[in-house]
Parts: C-alpha cells; sequence; structure tokens
C-alpha cells in the first residue's frame, strides 16, 4: 500500500493507505478524508477534490493535462500547486505524497 498524507486548512494531517492503481481521490473518499468531496465521482467534470501539491512533490508528480487544467478553473483559491485528485494516479512512486486540502472547494 502507499501512503498519502492530506494536511487541512486548519494544519491537522492524516496519513491513509491507498490501493495502487486507484486514484488519490479515491483513496481519500475510502478514508473519509475532510475537504475531498468529489461530487463528479472522479470523472474530472467539477473540481470538488481539489488539493494543493506540497511543495516538494511538485516535480515528482505527472503535469496536469489540458481537462483537468481547464477544470481547475472552477477550483477555490487555485494556486501554482492545484491538482484534482481524481487525475493522480496511485503508484509506488508517490509512496509518501504530501497533499494540502483547501479551505473550502469550488
Amino acid at each position: 500500500m502507499v501512503k498519502i498524507t492530506f494536511i487541512d486548512a486548519a494544519g491537522q494531517s492524516r496519513i491513509v493507505e491507498a490501493e495502487e492503481g486507484s486514484t488519490v481521490m479515491e483513496a481519500a473518499i475510502r478514508n473519509d478524508v475532510s475537504g475531498i468531496e468529489a461530487e463528479c465521482g472522479g470523472a474530472c467534470a467539477c473540481a470538488t477534490c481539489h488539493v494543493y501539491v506540497d511543495d516538494s512533490w511538485l516535480e515528482k508528480l505527472p503535469k496536469a493535462e489540458s481537462m483537468e487544467e481547464d477544470m481547475l478553473d472552477f477550483a477555490y483559491d487555485v494556486r501554482p500547486a492545484s491538482r484534482l485528485s481524481c487525475q493522480i494516479r496511485v503508484t509506488a512512486e508517490i509512496d509518501g505524497l504530501v497533499l494540502h486540502t483547501p479551505e473550502q472547494q469550488g
């Protein structure tokens, strides 16, 4: 299992285990991570699974594709490190990934 740390807007951190092949959003939903709503269920049709990738991980993840970038236009408080967690695939290479959740979802 791959470990992912979610840090909420208040600074509380929570480590969850994710299955390889799933998405970060699916792991968040399975583990009731606060701040991840995922209204579209992972279809990249909303921006309610928005996260900020920790600076230490920005260069280690694949870049967002154009569909994800377009959908981020609907997210709350978009920053250079913004990603949709439904578009981040869980692989062994992201073991230890650190993500921050925004104050609210779009």
